[in-house]
């Protein structure tokens, strides 16, 4: 069902079932373990989200190795793989390479494809670090958070195995303007598989195109994949993303209510509802801020 799909979304902008909000760039500023300040640079990656680059935090200012690799929430795998390639200053493509190599432990639903399974964390690079040794030590983070009885008793509870309690946290992660509305874009999530509704997310649809987005069109939405959920009903076969430990509890612990729709209007101003007519209104005001910002705009 086509709800909201204008031919251009201006940057910050994005839908989730029909749904458009805004997300300004998110910075993170970093400690090491000597007190020295590392910024974490923003980069729009996910569906739109504006979110970090992995940081590489050396421990001496003349050290050209780092120590650690930091991996943010709703990293894509292709990106975890770059950044360890990155890490450990080895050719392109080497890691996705090793991932025969590394055995890694994931459920039978992913059948070999870790997406949703390279945990967000801070990761050491000894010097026997190898893709191999990260990776799995991504995954077996992974499975246990992802295994133990509270997100496996949540799933349950949800009607869910914990690979789609992952597949819809990743989307969780991905759509999600701030933390605290993660539960509300996961009822939406819900409300819709239940009403037999496509979920119409716009993240899936930039994560089958392999791209970094604000602005999907009429004729994106028509693509033929899978991840297409204006097209396809239920939930993608995998994962988007990695999703961290908030979007996962927002997963399998949806906050109460019917919302079918949201729109973040404003920073820090989202909004959700149940009827389409309100949900217009709230994405005109929407667009009127836009495209009030858009003239305000210095020009370059």
């Amino acid at each position: 069902m086509q709800i909201n799909t204008p031919s251009r979304r201006a940057r910050g902008a994005r839908s989730a079932g029909g749904v458009r909000k805004t997300r300004g760039p998110r910075r993170a500023i970093r400690l090491t373990r000597r007190g020295r300040i590392a910024l974490i640079a923003a980069g729009a990656v996910v569906a739109g989200t504006a979110v970090a680059v992995p940081l590489l935090m050396p421990d001496d200012e003349g050290e050209s190795r780092p120590t650690s690799l930091v991996i943010p929430e709703g990293r894509r795998a292709a990106q975890v793989y770059e950044a360890v390639d990155k890490a450990l200053a080895l050719p392109a493509g080497t890691t996705r390479k090793s991932l025969p190599k590394a055995h890694l432990k994931l459920p039978d639903d992913a059948e070999g494809n870790p997406e949703g399974y390279l945990y967000p964390a801070t990761y050491p690079l000894g010097d026997e670090a190898t893709p191999e040794k990260l990776l799995t030590a991504m995954v077996d983070t992974a499975n246990r958070k992802f295994t133990g009885a509270p997100v496996a008793a949540g799933a349950q509870r949800n009607a869910l195995n914990v690979y789609q309690a992952v597949t819809i946290a990743s989307i969780v992660q991905a759509e999600a303007a701030a933390e605290e509305d993660m539960g509300k874009v996961a009822r939406v999530v819900f409300n819709r598989l239940e009403r037999g509704m496509p979920l119409q997310m716009d993240s899936t649809i930039n994560y089958a195109l392999g791209r970094s987005t604000l602005k999907t069109t009429t004729k994106d939405t028509k693509i033929d994949s899978p991840y297409n959920s204006y097209r396809r009903m239920g939930l993608p076969p995998t994962p988007i993303a990695n999703p961290g430990e908030q979007a996962m509890k927002a997963a399998i612990n949806p906050t109460p209510g019917d919302w079918l729709y949201f729109v973040t209007v404003k920073p820090g101003d989202t909004r959700f509802t149940a009827d389409y007519a309100e949900h217009q209104r709230n994405v005109a005001e929407f667009n009127k801020a836009r495209s009030s910002a858009s003239n305000q705009a210095p020009s370059q």
